[in-house]
């Protein structure tokens, strides 16, 4: 055999062995590589929620569920709003200087409507989800001056209807408000910031 046939033998088996690895190399990497980047799943546990607040009477509430969380939209009613103003000497934080809300939420509502109050439902002492019951007077079983609100059965905690802390409970800060815009008058984004 002559030294240029072996040559060109040689010289195809190392590019077949060549490509051969190189696809090998590419078949590896490509799911080492999707396995880097974040699962559906993952994307959508982050992921902005949309929430439709149009058949909302007023007085209700619904949930949603944002980041693994439960989050609060409850739509107040004129005589909820009214209780607001005279807590102040009862909360702890009755300003949200010490609470998570965003800065257009930093209110005496909580919120960019006042209308609805967008909370995330999880009490900042231990983490328990206060209950959605937020009755009124007797009907609470926390007494006949009680003007509604939300309590957490694990330690007491009891918040008004803008999700403010009321004082001397284990409860040290406000429920957070989480980021929110409104989309048009009747659909809220929660998890992007916005006023509009």
């Amino acid at each position: 055999m002559s030294e240029e046939k072996m040559d060109s033998g040689r010289r195809e088996l190392l590019v077949a062995t060549s490509v051969a690895g190189g696809a090998a190399a590419v078949a590896t990497a490509v799911p080492f590589v999707a396995s880097l980047t974040p699962s559906e799943r993952a994307k959508a546990a982050g992921a902005p929620v949309e929430a439709d607040v149009g058949k909302l009477a007023p007085g209700e509430m619904m949930t949603v569920e944002w980041r693994g969380k439960p989050v609060w939209i409850l739509r107040r009613t004129e005589e909820m709003l009214a209780t607001l103003p005279g807590l102040k000497d009862e909360l702890a934080d009755p300003d949200s200087d010490n609470s998570v809300q965003p800065e257009y939420a930093k209110n005496q509502h909580r919120s960019i409507k006042p209308e609805y109050l967008i909370a995330v439902g999880i009490c900042t002492h231990l983490g328990c989800s206060p209950s959605t019951k937020f009755k009124t007077g007797e009907a609470s079983g926390l007494g006949g001056d009680w003007v509604g609100g939300f309590l957490c059965p694990c330690h007491g905690s009891t918040f008004d209807l803008a999700a403010r802390v009321y004082k001397s409970k284990p409860a040290p800060t406000n429920l957070d408000v989480p980021p929110h815009k409104y989309l048009s008058e009747t659909k809220i984004l929660i998890g992007e910031d916005g006023t509009a």
